[in-house]
């Protein structure tokens, strides 16, 4: 039971009219304090996995078997919490518990809608893995070897179960879905091999504790192969698959549950298809202006579309070589750092380690090149790993110049932003921060993908770039990616668009590579709503900083309006709105 994100009501502000209303507030946040730290010990003994994920290692030796007996705890849990839940009024509490009270209400509730509406339990075979969960537990730094080797002996002792759970839940499972199952528990059976063995061996476990171990590691092998069998011998032969699409009522619903924006899902398609035109706009201006540097003595083309592609195609010949992909992306990083500071954006904290790596295996073929791998709220020290994908060894020598060519050396600065500085690493090192344990861990992902959009164009505002055409040029290309990427997300799942017009849509009005096209249109196969939680978040939080803007006027400074943002966790845009605009 991972638990989902459901959209809040709308922030009831408690009134200070009564001379005894803040000490009876401060009770009732004492009260309400409590009962916070009795819900997620008991949500992580439900779901170990999830407390693992959030660096909380005391049940990393539990194995959750997804069975329909689960299902039924899982049910019984929300609905006990939901009912405890009931017993605190929203009035009652201060402004910040309130969000956190409907965070944990919205939450519970999402969980039923996931389990019993959406039901991927039953479509989705990528869902069981048990490759991610022990490739983090023996990476991790959190016990010495010796416990963590322990855990994993005893929580993989039932992964014949697992496995055979996994199997029985699918029903018409979606050919996409089947297909990364199979790349990613391919993956994941690197993990039970050499890299564990060593581990094993050098350990301080007994003789007896190594057999077991090592016995375990060949069942836990054959029970991976086992489900890989099942799915590339009969799942795949069998040809009985559901549509991808979840179709216009799931979308919307699962929309308003991942996003928490006060826009539908219809509103905020419209918005972005109005932003596109106003991309396009900005790129032809631009594109107009650099014809002359690039292409000198010769006609400019009349068409617009084709007088940006001609400038992006020259802009794009200028990449990292295939082999140095990876090392290109870490030795933009103290770049990043020394701008952040100069130039005082934000205050950084040197002591919490960033790490470039490539993508594991078990985390590879979803369609994401790039993802931030960041320690939960209980383990703020730990590495934040940048994973970033090398250019596959099978690809020809025409596809990873495709890619390159989208990844070229501006894109990749602006890659590195988003990903990395200010981005996703430093608003997630904020988060931890955070006294809310509630906002930290269930955080809004339209709230962190929106922040890392908007630092790219907040850098670039602050001179990052030299305030040139080219970096503006290939941001605006960047941006319309984020922008087509909310309008292909709901006109795939809804209207039934096709790859073929997906990719054409991508390579004309994004100008996006064909590797990348064809890397989006996957992507949108495997997720449903997360490709609009970048523009929906972004456009949110860039509205709310003009407001305040506006607000404060001269007193206005940039600094303290990202630490003030960023000090409440990852909450929904729409309620940090309403604690920053309350001043």
């Amino acid at each position: 039971m991972k638990l989902r994100y459901l959209p809040l009501l709308a922030l009831a502000v408690a009134s200070c009219s009564h001379g005894d209303k803040p000490a009876a507030t401060a009770a009732s946040d004492a009260r309400f304090d409590a009962f916070k730290n009795r819900f997620i010990e008991a949500l992580w003994r439900q779901n170990p996995d999830f407390a693992s994920s959030q660096d909380y290692h005391k049940y990393d030796s539990l194995q959750v078997i997804p069975d329909a007996a689960q299902r039924r705890r899982d049910a019984a849990f929300t609905q006990q919490y939901l009912a405890a839940l009931g017993k605190f009024s929203l009035d009652s509490l201060s402004p910040n518990n309130q969000i956190d009270l409907r965070l944990l209400r919205n939450e519970l509730r999402a969980e039923r809608w996931y389990a019993d509406t959406l039901q991927n339990w039953q479509w989705n075979p990528a869902g069981y893995n048990l490759g991610a969960t022990v490739g983090d537990l023996l990476n991790g730094r959190y016990f010495p070897l010796d416990r963590r080797l322990r855990n994993i002996s005893d929580k993989i002792s039932h992964a014949a179960e697992f496995y055979a759970a996994a199997r029985a839940n699918l029903s018409s499972p979606t050919r996409e879905h089947t297909q990364l199952a199979i790349k990613q528990n391919t993956g994941g059976l690197a993990v039970f091999g050499s890299a564990l063995a060593d581990s094993v061996q050098k350990s301080g476990l007994s003789a007896v504790e190594k057999k077991t171990l090592t016995d375990r590691i060949a069942a836990t092998r054959q029970a991976v192969q086992g489900y890989l069998d099942f799915l590339q011998k009969q799942v795949l032969p069998a040809g009985k698959f559901r549509s991808f699409r979840i179709g216009k009522d799931l979308f919307d619903q699962k929309f308003a549950y991942d996003i928490q924006s006060h826009f539908t899902a219809a509103e905020i398609y419209q918005q972005a298809l109005k932003h596109k035109a106003e991309l396009l706009h900005d790129m032809g201006q631009r594109a107009a202006r650099l014809y002359p540097k690039y292409f000198p003595g010769q006609k400019a083309p009349a068409d617009t579309l084709a007088l940006i592609t001609a400038v992006v195609n020259q802009l794009t010949l200028k990449h990292a070589p295939r082999e140095g992909f990876v090392d290109a992306v870490k030795r933009q990083i103290p770049t990043l750092v020394a701008f952040v500071n100069e130039h005082k954006l934000l205050t950084q904290d040197p002591s919490k380690p960033l790490v470039v790596r490539e993508t594991p295996l078990y985390m590879r073929g979803s369609g994401t090149g790039a993802s931030v791998s960041a320690p939960g709220p209980y383990d703020k020290g730990a590495n934040t790993y940048y994973n970033v994908e090398p250019i596959p060894a099978e690809w020809t020598p025409a596809q990873a110049e495709s890619y390159l060519r989208e990844y070229n050396d501006y894109t990749l600065q602006i890659l590195n932003i988003h990903e990395a500085i200010p981005g996703h690493y430093t608003q997630l090192v904020y988060a931890n921060r955070s006294p809310s344990l509630v906002k930290s861990i269930f955080s809004n992902g339209a709230m962190v993908e929106g922040w890392a959009v908007y630092a790219e164009r907040m850098m670039l505002e602050n001179g990052y770039g030299k305030n040139s055409d080219e970096m503006w040029l290939l941001w605006d290309k960047w941006n319309m990616r984020v922008t087509l990427n909310s309008i292909i997300d709901r006109a795939i799942q809804v209207d039934n668009m096709s790859e073929n017009d997906v990719v054409t849509m991508l390579r004309r009005d994004g100008f996006q590579e064909e590797a990348e096209a064809r890397g989006k249109w996957l992507r949108a196969t495997l997720s449903q709503v997360q490709l609009s939680s970048y523009f929906s978040g972004y456009t949110e939080i860039y509205a709310l900083r003009e407001e305040i803007k506006k607000k404060q006027g001269k007193n206005f400074n940039l600094k303290a309006f990202h630490e003030e943002f960023l000090s409440y966790g990852s909450a929904p845009v729409k309620y940090i709105r309403e604690l920053m605009l309350r001043k």
